[in-house]
C-alpha cells in the first residue's frame, strides 16, 4: 500500500512539473483564476549615439582627416583576433568619453559601402537582448564577450543595416580611458545624429518606433511636399537617428552622402574656419539646411559626409515643427 501511494504521489508530482514547465514555455501561468499571462520584458534605456563605424582603403589619409581637420585623437586600436587573420581590426577616434568613430580597413572594392555599422549606447545589453527577443527581433542566443571590455551585440534592421547595442562596462578600453584624450583641438564635442538609407519608412517605424522608442522630432524635404529626411530622436536622450529616404541606385559617393553622421557645434562659421586653417578644401560652404539650422558638410577621403550643425534653427524649418 506505502508503495502504491508513493508512486502515485511521485506520478502527481511529475505531472505538475510538466505542466509547469508547459506554462513557463507559453509565456503564461495558471492560477485558481485561470491563466495569468508573464511579466512583460521592459526595454531599458537607450540614450544616445555610441559611435559610427566606417570602412576605409586609405588609413593614413582617414587619421589625416579625423585627426588632422576635425581634431579628434586616437586614442587606442585593435588587431584581429586569432583565427581572424592579423593586421589591424579598427582604430577608434574620440569624441567624447561615450562617443566615437571606428575605421576599419576593410573598403576592399570601390562600390563597397562605406558604412559598417552604427551604434547606439544602452543601460543594460543583456536586458536589452531579452527584449527585443521578445518582440521577434533577431538576436544572439547570448552575450559573447567584446574584444573591447563591452557589453553588446548587433542586430539587423530591416534595411539590412548592422545596427549595434553597446553597454559600457568598468574595466574595458572606453572607461579605463575616461576623462583622457579630449583634446582641445576638437571642432566638436558630440555626435548629434546618424544618417542612413530607409527604403520602407512603414518597416523601419516598426523596429525604430514601434519596439525600440524611438520617436520623430521633424521631417522635411527637397520641396515642402516631399518627406526626404525623417529625425527619429533616441527614447533616453537628445541624439537621433535620420531616415534618408527616396534614394535609388546610390553610386559610392552618394551613399556616402546619405550614409553621413553629424557633429554639434555652437557656430559653424567658426568650424569651417578651423578646418581651413587644416587644409581642408571644401568643395561647398556653410549654408542654412531645409531643417532651418545652420550646417556645413565635409567629407572624408572615402565620401562619408559629416556635417557641423548648430543645434537650433535660425529660421522657421520647413515641412514640420521641430519638436523638441
Amino acid at each position: 500500500m506505502t508503495s502504491t501511494w508513493q508512486n502515485s504521489a511521485w506520478r502527481v508530482l511529475i505531472a505538475a512539473f510538466l505542466l509547469l514547465c508547459s506554462a513557463v514555455a507559453q509565456d503564461q501561468f495558471t492560477t485558481a483564476g485561470g491563466p495569468v499571462a508573464r511579466p512583460k520584458i521592459v526595454r531599458p534605456k537607450i540614450v544616445g549615439v555610441a559611435h559610427i563605424g566606417l570602412n576605409t582603403d586609405n588609413m593614413a589619409a582617414a587619421r589625416q582627416f579625423y585627426t588632422g581637420v576635425l581634431g579628434f585623437q586616437e586614442p587606442f586600436s585593435l588587431d584581429k583576433p586569432p583565427g581572424e587573420g592579423t593586421g589591424l581590426l579598427l582604430t577608434y577616434f574620440k569624441v567624447n568619453d561615450h562617443q566615437y568613430i571606428e575605421v576599419f580597413p576593410e573598403l576592399k572594392d570601390p562600390k563597397q559601402d562605406r558604412l559598417s555599422h552604427i551604434s547606439f549606447e544602452t543601460t543594460d545589453a543583456e536586458q536589452l537582448r531579452a527584449y527585443l527577443g521578445s518582440r521577434g527581433v533577431r538576436v544572439p542566443d547570448k552575450l559573447e564577450p567584446m574584444l573591447d571590455g563591452n557589453r553588446g551585440f548587433d542586430v539587423n534592421d530591416p534595411d539590412g543595416h548592422d545596427v549595434e547595442f553597446v553597454q559600457f562596462m568598468p574595466g574595458s578600453l572606453h572607461s579605463r580611458n575616461f576623462g583622457k584624450f579630449l583634446a582641445d583641438k576638437r571642432i566638436s564635442q558630440r555626435i548629434i545624429h546618424l544618417g542612413v538609407v530607409v527604403k520602407d519608412r512603414a518597416a523601419a517605424d516598426h523596429f525604430y518606433k514601434d519596439i525600440l522608442g524611438f520617436h520623430e522630432i521633424w521631417h522635411g524635404g527637397m520641396t515642402d511636399k516631399d518627406i526626404d529626411w525623417v529625425d527619429m530622436r533616441v527614447p533616453d536622450g537628445t541624439d537621433w537617428l535620420e531616415y534618408m529616404l527616396n534614394v535609388q541606385n546610390p553610386d559610392p559617393k552618394e551613399l556616402g552622402v546619405m550614409h553621413h553622421f553629424a557633429l554639434g557645434v555652437p557656430s559653424v562659421q567658426a568650424g569651417y574656419e578651423v578646418a581651413l586653417k587644416r587644409g581642408y578644401k571644401p568643395a561647398e560652404k556653410p549654408e542654412i539646411g531645409r531643417d532651418g539650422k545652420w550646417q556645413f558638410n565635409l567629407y572624408d577621403p572615402n565620401y562619408t559626409r559629416v556635417e557641423l550643425m548648430e543645434p537650433k534653427p535660425v529660421q522657421k524649418p520647413c515641412c514640420a515643427p521641430m519638436l523638441q
